[in-house]
């Protein structure tokens, strides 16, 4: 069985560890809630609203109710 490798790439704009990783986690788990943020990468919820309203604000992540996605 032949398996696919797919690649993501994180936006240069992207300086912080920790906002690239809140990125890849995203990317990869195709959205997230907070919760589902704090328990997968065990960080706190005051560090990921502050990330994540900073990826917003750069329009790389957007919410839909409790769930955050990359934007497309």
């Amino acid at each position: 069985m032949q398996q696919t490798i797919q690649h993501t790439t994180v936006p240069s704009e992207l300086n912080s560890p920790t906002a690239k990783l809140v990125y890849l986690y995203l990317t990869t788990h195709d959205g997230a809630s907070i919760t589902e943020l704090e328990s997968g990468l065990s960080m706190k919820k005051i560090s990921l609203y502050s990330i994540l309203k900073t990826l917003s604000k750069r329009g790389l992540v957007q919410q839909h109710a409790e769930q955050y996605h990359v934007a497309q």
